[in-house]
């Protein structure tokens, strides 16, 4: 049993999205922002909740995207949207936004600073933000767990994106504060991450991240080993349900400064 990497995300993320749906609690008129939006789970969820608004999804990922539009066509959305692009620099609709949301789709800016002043301009005064990021490593067994049964930490690339660069709240809470973000609080949400209903398809859709794909560029060994050893590593968290890991992750609220 095989699952795209579409399905794979909605899946691993299924315990996550019901405590960011509930905190956004999209309105009826809503216009809402879903930044990395990747095939658009959250943004067709905003724009079913937002029957006389919109929902607006942005992502690098053309292919991700063009799933996104064809689920959305095919649900029968007729107020949501997907564009490619990075929230740093794109040119969002000025005060465009009464919501923005994001499911783990804000931690890999190379200048954080101004994409969230990006997505501060493009957001009316007192309009929310609803963000989910892992919280930092050491809380998120999935990302230690996986990368020392693949490799020693020193064996893995300086430059592999960090998707646990807002896990520190004094971090992201000045980030945010600096783009002109106010009210700003954290939400501990303690979820598992789901990989696949068996250790098979749990190996085949973890080779396809780049959490794994970087650590096996760097083995000083034949990958077999590395990839026998992660085996074993998802065989000792297969449950009845599935294969499981710990995670923790935090929602940041938030409100654009009035005026």
């Amino acid at each position: 049993m095989a699952l795209d990497l579409a399905d794979f995300y909605d899946a691993e993320l299924a315990r996550h999205n019901g405590h960011l749906r509930d905190v956004a609690d999209v309105g009826a008129a809503d216009r809402v922002l879903d930044i990395g939006c990747g095939a658009g789970q959250t943004t067709r969820e905003a724009a079913r909740a937002a029957p006389q608004g919109k929902a607006v999804g942005v992502d690098t990922s053309a292919e991700l995207l063009e799933i996104a539009r064809r689920r959305s066509v095919a649900e029968g959305l007729g107020n949501v949207t997907f564009e490619l692009g990075d929230a740093q620099v794109h040119a969002f609709p000025a005060a465009g936004f009464d919501l923005c949301i994001s499911r783990f789709g804000v931690m890999f800016f190379a200048d954080p600073a101004a994409a969230f002043a990006n997505v501060a301009r493009a957001m009316r005064p007192g309009a929310r933000l609803v963000w989910m990021v892992w919280q930092s490593r050491e809380h998120n067994e999935w990302s230690e767990a996986i990368r020392q049964a693949l490799a020693a930490p020193a064996a893995v690339s300086a430059d592999a994106p960090d998707p646990f660069s807002l896990g520190d709240q004094a971090i992201a809470t000045a980030l945010l504060g600096a783009a002109g973000f106010t009210s700003i609080d954290f939400i501990d949400v303690r979820e598992p991450v789901f990989y696949g209903p068996d250790v098979d398809t749990a190996l085949g859709a973890l080779a396809g991240l780049y959490l794994v794909k970087d650590a096996l560029a760097h083995v000083g060994e034949p990958r077999e080993k590395p990839l026998q050893r992660l085996r074993d590593l998802l065989e000792v968290h297969m449950t009845a349900e599935g294969v499981f890991f710990d995670s923790r992750a935090w929602i940041i609220t938030a409100r654009r400064a009035e005026g």
